[in-house]
């Protein structure tokens, strides 16, 4: 309970001060000398653009992946946070303009020529193009065929450019930038900004340079699956708990833009700092896995995520879908080598037993410890006696002992798969704070 009571605490003060940041530009209109009075539009208009301005500089702090920051949430929630925000943000910068045209104001009226377009005016078509291709890249990156590491690197510049136009669009009409201390506020949140940028792109790969790993085995697992496993070079590693992933930069320098984010899938009791991931060929950047060679150096960025065990139960359910399984394995090792006498359940979904990771050695495992491996296959052999189709509330019953408030839920699978487990979790009175689930979905 003193654990969830700190977490809460820390996200309350994360969350004023990121409202605090988005409400300064408002705050700082209403302080200092103040310009000419407008009609009420334009400053609504304004003050949207601004606050929008603000909210997009704020997302580079976001993606920073500070632990402090991620920690009370979890990675996902902030990067999914990330997505929503953005698009409150765009929405926000095209309706300043909107605003102002429908208002009449002169500010939008078009010029006799081309050489006579303000510069600021140049700066917020640049900025909102950049915007609109950003979002567009983002929503349909998949329909679209674009892949992650093309996506990504154009994501960031178009970030930049959309930030860096915003600010300059401001600067070109200057209105508000008079008064010198809503000049030193600017000022300074495009130096915060900067500094998160070079914290993210420079300081923060030089220290992944002086903490490599090594690939000490390429281990092959069922449903076309590699497990990397990893050994810190030079230095003792790091701690993570159990359920919690890593950023991995396979092939070239920390300094790389794209990394990719994968779960530990080993026990986190391991005392050489050794971890393992656990990864399924997608046929897109996972295809080349199981070529790694071993002796490879790679980089690892975290532990992140709160995804993980630690709180009161009388028992742990684990509830997987496909590659899901990989931070349950950690939690089911883990709690082995730690020798928690706690019962173990394991429902465990796939498409046939071939594609079942990890199918081999849990049940072993379920022979030496008090674990209960359940499979349940969407396409089940002839004669197959296990549960088939998919899981719902009527395998929670067949398997679960009562009290089911009393139990500890992790789920972890496809987002379909999810919404279905949490809403059969639901209609069972199991509360809100007793289940978890992490997607992995950050784009």
């Amino acid at each position: 309970m003193q654990f969830r009571d700190r977490d809460f605490q820390r996200r309350v003060v994360w969350s004023v001060i990121y409202l605090l940041f988005i409400l300064a530009p408002l705050l700082a209109l209403l302080t200092g000398a103040l310009p000419p009075a407008r009609d009420f539009w334009t400053e609504f208009s304004v003050a949207l653009g601004y606050t929008g301005l603000a909210m997009m500089g704020l997302q580079f702090g976001l993606t920073a992946r500070f632990r402090h920051v991620t920690d009370p949430w979890g990675e996902d929630v902030i990067y999914h946070f990330h997505r929503r925000v953005s698009l409150l943000a765009v929405g926000l910068v095209v309706v300043h303009p909107l605003i102002l045209l429908a208002n009449g104001s002169d500010k939008m009226a078009m010029p006799d020529s081309l050489a006579e377009v303000p510069l600021g005016a140049v700066f917020a078509v640049l900025s909102l193009g950049a915007l609109v291709l950003l979002v567009v890249m983002a929503l349909w990156r998949t329909r679209l065929k674009i892949s992650y590491e093309f996506w990504h690197f154009t994501h960031i510049g178009l970030a930049l450019l959309a930030v860096g136009g915003g600010l300059l669009h401001m600067v070109g009409w200057g209105f508000y930038l008079a008064d010198p201390v809503k000049r030193a506020l600017w000022i300074g949140m495009t130096i915060f900004w900067i500094a998160l940028l070079l914290y993210v792109r420079i300081v923060k790969p030089l220290f992944m340079l002086r903490r490599p790993y090594r690939v000490a085995e390429v281990r092959a697992e069922r449903g076309d699956t590699t497990t990397l496993v990893m050994r810190p070079e030079g230095h003792a590693g790091f701690r993570f708990r159990p359920g919690q992933f890593g950023w991995l930069t396979l092939w070239g320098s920390p300094f790389r833009i794209t990394g990719h984010p994968f779960s530990f899938s080993s026990s986190a009791e391991a005392a050489d700092g050794r971890v393992e991931m656990t990864i399924r060929n997608l046929g897109d950047f996972t295809s080349g896995i199981a070529k790694v060679p071993v002796g490879r150096r790679v980089y690892l960025d975290g532990p992140y995520g709160a995804f993980t065990i630690g709180n009161p139960a009388d028992m742990h359910v684990l509830i997987a879908g496909g590659i899901g399984i990989t931070p349950m394995m950690s939690m089911i090792r883990t709690l082995i080598d730690r020798g928690d006498k706690r019962p173990l359940i394991l429902l465990y979904g796939g498409k046939d037993l071939e594609s079942l990771t990890f199918r081999d050695e849990l049940d072993v495992l379920a022979k030496r410890v008090d674990l209960t491996v359940v499979y349940v296959l969407s396409q089940p052999p002839e004669g197959w006696a296990g549960e088939s189709g998919y899981i719902d509330a009527a395998v929670f019953k067949r398997h679960l002992p009562p009290g089911y408030a009393d139990h500890e839920y992790f789920i972890c699978g496809p987002d379909v798969m999810m919404d279905a487990i949490e809403a059969a979790l639901g209609q069972m009175k199991v509360p809100l704070s007793k289940y978890h689930s992490e997607r992995y979905s950050f784009v």
